[in-house]
């Protein structure tokens, strides 16, 4: 009898280490790490096997790869995800403005290094908001390595920037020293009910948007600091306006493959921005979805589809 009940103790035990084996092993899910980049270190998610196709997501303002929570836990059992907040975002480092310069340069710069020591050498760019600054500065760099693009809200055009929501932006770039302006910008911008708004204006359920967005944000923008980077980035966002014209020139000579899913709605990158890709790229999925600057928070299930049969064409 103690033969078989110690029997019975080691197979259980044996199934028990082998099912924890596989799911410690299981690429679908979601997994976390950090990765040292020019002694930063930047956070990152991933899910998927490494060997699989991957799709690099770069996150928009003001959020960090959070946004992208639902693709990854939705899309890793076919493809591999990799999602970085960028330097002072999510849970990325966040250096002093002494230590790292935060410009749309220097972010694409350790970016393109990330994906260099994670051994990531060919890819699809999935980019919205700053992402597509990010991404567009890397592809022109490494053509090759692009294999598509999944562009939401993700801007190129200068008919794509709203003249009404980035008006005191714009005022910006004319009059960096105006404190007054400054201030107006942080309390418009970086206040609890400015994050908020920034996710929930143009949806048509603000109610079903999940607040965790806008809370975490501000928690992060609530650190002594980052009101100073992130008008920084306000103020050099101008040049990526000059860098459209080489974007553009970069996507009628490579011809990417591209899947374009865009909130109408956007505050400030409306529908024009979208519709402006079709002069450069003759091939696109081309949607257009009644909501607002962040799709994915109400068009989630949409989008992850389209996602899924745009990058089974590209396996």
């Amino acid at each position: 009898m103690k033969q078989l009940l110690l029997s019975i103790l080691i197979y259980v035990f044996s199934v028990t280490s082998l099912s924890a084996y596989a799911d410690s092993n299981n690429f679908n899910q979601v997994r976390y790490g950090t990765e040292k980049v020019d002694n930063v270190d930047i956070f990152y998610r991933e899910a998927g096997d490494p060997d699989k196709l991957p799709v690099v997501l770069l996150h928009g303002f003001p959020t960090s790869s959070h946004m992208y929570r639902d693709v990854l836990a939705t899309l890793g059992d076919e493809f591999y995800l990799i999602a970085p907040d960028y330097p002072g975002f999510g849970d990325s480092s966040f250096p002093s403005i002494e230590q790292y310069t935060y410009s749309f340069d220097n972010i694409a710069q350790t970016m393109d290094k990330f994906l260099l020591q994670r051994n990531i050498d060919h890819y699809v760019l999935m980019i919205q908001d700053y992402g597509a600054p990010i991404g567009f500065r890397i592809a022109v760099k490494h053509p090759e390595k692009v294999k598509g693009f999944i562009v939401m809200n993700g801007n190129a055009y200068e008919e794509g920037l709203s003249p009404e929501g980035w008006a005191p932006i714009m005022q910006y770039w004319k009059n960096k020293d105006n404190p007054e302006l400054e201030q107006t910008i942080a309390d418009n911008v970086f206040s609890l009910q400015g994050l908020k708004w920034q996710y929930t204006h143009g949806t048509r359920n603000p109610e079903g948007i999940l607040p965790d967005n806008w809370n975490l944000d501000f928690m992060k923008f609530s650190r002594p600091g980052q009101h100073r980077i992130q008008l920084d980035l306000f103020f050099d966002y101008q040049n990526n306006v000059k860098l459209y014209p080489q974007w553009q020139q970069y996507l009628r000579d490579t011809q990417p493959a591209m899947l374009l899913v865009w909130g109408k709605n956007d505050a400030f990158f409306p529908e024009n921005g979208a519709q402006a890709y079709k002069r450069d790229v003759k091939q696109i999925d081309f949607n257009i979805l009644d909501t607002g600057h962040f799709a994915l928070e109400e068009e989630g299930e949409f989008i992850i589809t389209k996602m899924r049969e745009f990058l089974r064409q590209l396996n």
